[in-house]
């Protein structure tokens, strides 16, 4: 009987196999792909469109023409008015007779007020309260009473040339008489005035031109005395909310009314506005009249 060899390769071969397979061995797979990367990767950044520039504001359309037919129809029922407009953010003034010197009346409360304001904020004098409310009513309500014993106390004539240096006002003058009514200003220098006290160039710190600019924006339908002290900018710019200090009296060169009213105009006061009127009519009329020119140059009530 014949005995069978065994199969020396195909034993090598099946003991090779267990090898690999019991000492964990993963036979390589030429050319096979490599494994996927799951690394989270950083979202690339949106690029959001670049706004516009801001356009620089625009001037006041047909301003200068109103202002000058305001005071072609003023003349033409008698009166004389000088007028300027001060735009604050594009520098735009359009005027009529802006260089002309009137009497102020109650204006030249404001620089009564400037003054002592910046004198206590220097330590040079003292305000009690009852002097607060006082600057208060002289402001709001026009009291002459309150006017008068600040204009006695702070040197008269001396308030006047101290508030000029201070904010450059080239066309104003202390009172000939040296009664506060009739200090001569124009229409250029009160808005240069009222622009100053605003931007902080005429001196007077913040917190003190507050105080003005609070109390003016507060002002009383009629003053100390009964006047009614809506004519001009409050009743003809009736659709703006208005900051305004009043003058009035009679009479001057011969028996004409006069009539100022000044102040700012709109929620971020923009808009300064100084006129004034001297009318040979009646108060009432004359009123009427200041406040038909303010219309004028505002159509609308509104800026």
């Amino acid at each position: 009987m014949r005995r069978l060899r065994p199969n020396r390769a195909g034993a090598s071969a099946a003991l090779l196999g267990a090898a690999l397979l019991l000492g964990g061995c993963t036979p390589q797979v030429s050319g096979a792909p490599p494994a996927a990367d799951h690394t989270p990767q950083a979202p690339r950044p949106t690029l959001m469109p670049q706004a516009p520039p801001a356009q620089p504001p625009a001037p006041l359309a047909g301003l200068e023409n109103r202002v000058q037919q305001a005071a072609a129809q003023a003349a033409d029922v008698g009166a004389e008015i000088e007028t300027a407009v001060l735009d604050r953010q594009t520098g735009q003034l359009a005027s009529h007779g802006a260089n002309t010197p009137f009497p102020i009346a109650s204006v030249v409360k404001l620089f009564i007020a400037d003054d002592l304001l910046l004198r206590e904020s220097e330590g040079q004098i003292d305000l009690s309260a009852a002097d607060r409310q006082s600057i208060d009513a002289m402001l709001r309500s026009s009291d002459d009473s309150a006017a008068q014993m600040f204009w006695d106390r702070s040197g008269q004539n001396a308030v006047i040339d101290r508030v000029v240096a201070r904010y450059g006002l080239t066309g104003t003058t202390a009172p000939y008489n040296g009664h506060w009514d009739v200090t001569q200003s124009t229409a250029g220098d009160l808005v240069r005035y009222y622009d100053m006290l605003l931007a902080g160039t005429g001196g007077l710190p913040r917190e003190q031109a507050d105080i003005i600019i609070g109390n003016i924006a507060r002002f009383t339908p009629t003053g100390n005395d009964g006047y009614p002290q809506r004519f001009g900018i409050p009743d003809g710019l009736y659709a703006e909310p208005v900051a305004v200090k009043q003058g009035w009296f009679c009479c001057w060169n011969g028996g004409n009314q006069l009539h100022v009213s000044t102040g700012l105009i709109g929620p971020d006061r923009r808009y300064v506005m100084a006129i004034s009127s001297l009318d040979p009519t009646d108060a009432a009329t004359a009123r009427e009249h200041i406040t038909e020119a303010v219309k004028t140059v505002f159509p609308g009530g509104t800026v």
